[in-house]
């Protein structure tokens, strides 16, 4: 990363303005902006500039994530981010939907309503050669609605690259009314701050999360990135950071669920991994997912896949340790690669189906089939493990409901001694309640007496303390 940002081309004048127009504010004792800037807290002059005037910041973590959509466009931004080029790719990136470049995000559509109500509230932040730190997206809405001025605050003449990025993430972790990160863009900008060399643990307390929290973000961005390099279809196109942007929840759920159960059984977590992973790219809901278990494909998935989804037979390999020459060791089972080649051929599938024109009609239109049959054989699995979970929540439920009773009659015995003590126990009340309990316990032993012909030892005290009271 450099140093310093290279000058735009209108760097100079941009600045002059600026120095002539931070006296003015100095004279009037105008309004000011305090940041975190290299370790203090430092007092910004406020003025207006002329929106059209300013550069959008090429580095903004805001749309990191969407750059890489247009590969062309990207370039060009990369090579010549303050051409005409460069920044209005920009422009259109701040405006659109995270999730859905192709859509216009409701979040921008909402401030350009605000600001169109109300004006600018929030000034922004500005490097003296006039590139936005912070307010892009409030600088794009402004062009949009006509707005001739922007205000914003102006950073020391000495702004590093690093000044920049550091300012911009410090203003974004305020959680205040700006417009959030989505979520690949923050776990961007976390590897960033990693690459940067920053502490986890300095990380995390910058963020407001858990270690453990970084963690979990850091094992779902590479498994992301993981994914991205597996669905790489050797014709030219691959699964996009942005086609992960609404799956967040699900990758945590993935990640606790697959960590927790790698602690007694590695391959059926990676069994579990893949298959949800599998889900994840069909577009399955979070309570769907949370079905696939680690015995989810050979239960419910194998044997009804059709031939075109079933993956050739694989054997594990040995694979070989580096400095202990003659010691290898498994890389899998058969299973699990059954199970990861099933996966890698719905992600290249993914990728395939939605690459529009970058690949001839014909191979768009079979992944698009594939696809579609993918989710119609996964439809019927997942159905199949839903009612099987349904099943075994029933079969729980009774005695869990006992073991509860019998928690809430310990806790009655404990307050009942306290009560008894400060001689504020109501008889009549608690004799009333046993009344109660009995009538409850005699339409219980009806129904364990008509299931079970050789009842255990507790079904049994059930009958006898039933006949007992009738």
């Amino acid at each position: 990363m450099a140093a310093k940002f290279g000058v735009p081309p209108e760097g100079e004048k941009i600045r002059s303005l600026v120095e002539e127009r931070l006296v003015q504010a100095r004279d009037e004792n105008g309004a000011k902006v305090t940041v975190e800037w290299r370790g203090q807290q430092k007092h910004l002059d406020v003025i207006s500039m002329p929106a059209q005037m300013l550069y959008f910041n090429p580095d903004t973590h805001r749309i990191r994530a969407q750059r890489t959509l247009d590969a062309d466009r990207n370039r060009a931004l990369e090579e010549e981010p303050w051409s005409e080029a460069g920044q209005g790719y920009l422009y259109d990136l701040l405006r659109c939907k995270p999730s859905n470049p192709d859509q216009t995000d409701p979040d921008y559509t909402s401030l350009l309503d605000e600001l169109d109500d109300f004006g600018q509230k929030e000034p922004g932040i500005v490097t003296p050669d006039g590139i936005l730190v912070d307010g892009n997206t409030r600088c794009a809405a402004l062009r949009e609605l006509g707005v001739k001025d922007i205000r914003v605050a102006v950073l020391p003449s000495d702004t590093s690259r690093g000044d920049i990025n550091a300012v911009e993430l410090a203003l974004q972790l305020r959680r205040d009314k700006r417009r959030d990160y989505s979520y690949i863009n923050r776990l961007i900008a976390v590897e960033d701050e990693l690459v940067a060399g920053r502490r986890e643990d300095d990380i995390a307390r910058a963020f407001n999360i858990k270690t453990r929290t970084l963690r979990q973000d850091r094992w779902v961005y590479q498994l992301i990135n993981d994914a991205i390099d597996r669905s790489d279809t050797g014709i030219g196109v691959s699964l996009r950071l942005v086609d992960f942007e609404d799956h967040q929840e699900k990758l945590r759920e993935l990640h606790r669920d697959c960590t927790k159960l790698a602690e007694t059984d590695v391959d059926a977590a990676e069994k579990l991994k893949e298959s949800r992973l599998a889900m994840v790219v069909l577009n399955y809901p979070k309570t769907s997912v949370r079905l696939a278990e680690s015995d989810f494909h050979a239960r419910y998935l194998d044997e009804r896949l059709p031939a075109e989804l079933r993956p050739a037979a694989q054997e594990p390999a040995a694979v070989s340790i580096p400095g202990l020459p003659g010691v290898a060791v498994a890389d899998a089972t058969a299973a699990v690669k059954a199970i990861r080649a099933l996966t890698d051929a719905l992600l290249q599938a993914k990728a395939a189906a939605q690459a529009g024109d970058k690949l001839p009609p014909s191979v768009v239109s079979e992944a698009d089939a594939l696809i579609k049959t993918a989710r119609t054989t996964f439809d019927v699995a997942v159905k199949m493990a839903g009612q099987n979970a349904q099943l075994q929540k029933r079969q729980i439920a009774v005695p869990e409901r006992l073991t509860d009773a019998a928690d809430y009659v310990n806790q009655c015995a404990a307050e009942f001694a306290e009560a008894k003590a400060k001689l504020a126990l109501d008889q009549d009340a608690f004799d009333d309640a046993l009344i109660t309990l009995r009538v409850s316990l005699a339409r219980l032993a009806r129904q364990a007496g008509r299931t079970f012909s050789t009842p255990g030892d507790g079904v049994a005290w059930l009958l006898n303390a039933a006949k007992d009271n009738a």
